[in-house]
């Protein structure tokens, strides 16, 4: 999902390293799960920004780029739970909307979808990346409600007619 970011609350630094923890504090692990995921390698940023948020969870930036690494990783509902959980701290939280939008886009909520990302366009009209997801978001909708007609025999989501009982008997 690299559409950008958005500067949140910052990340506590913390010191300490247990057995199996990464080397350094949260802010640390923080700054380099975000350097990873700007390297596309979002695995590995999950693997620390997640270390990060067990350690700082009320931290809405660790949250937000944990989200962004979990949908670039492929991980949707992970994702949608992220980005759920910065935007119920703070529902004017327009990238965490975005991202929600998305991430239930990508798990076929198009109708929860559409609900966020219109949040996110109303916080941010200017914001094309929000616009181009609503777009899509409702035109999938519409799809889906028949308003560009019945899809056709091959189409992807085409199921074909349910057989009459009778059929016929000539």
């Amino acid at each position: 999902m690299s559409y950008g970011s958005h500067d949140g609350d910052g990340a506590a630094a913390s010191s300490g390293s247990a057995a199996g923890m990464p080397g350094g504090g949260v802010y640390d692990w923080f700054r380099r799960g975000v350097r990873l995921l700007e390297e596309r390698h979002p695995a590995a940023a999950v693997q620390l920004l997640t270390r990060a948020a067990e350690a700082e969870p009320g931290s809405r930036s660790i949250r937000e780029a944990l989200g962004r690494a979990q949908f670039d990783a492929g991980q949707y509902a992970a994702a949608l739970e992220s980005f759920r959980t910065v935007a119920v701290a703070d529902p004017s939280d327009d990238y965490a909307q975005f991202g929600w939008g998305v991430a239930a886009a990508r798990l076929g909520d198009f109708e929860s979808s559409a609900e966020h990302l219109a949040l996110a366009v109303a916080m941010q009209p200017g914001n094309e990346h929000y616009r181009a997801a609503l777009r899509q978001t409702r035109a999938t909708l519409a799809a889906r409600a028949g308003a560009f007609g019945p899809l056709q025999p091959g189409a992807p989501g085409y199921l074909a007619p349910p057989e009459e009982p009778g059929g016929d008997t000539a």
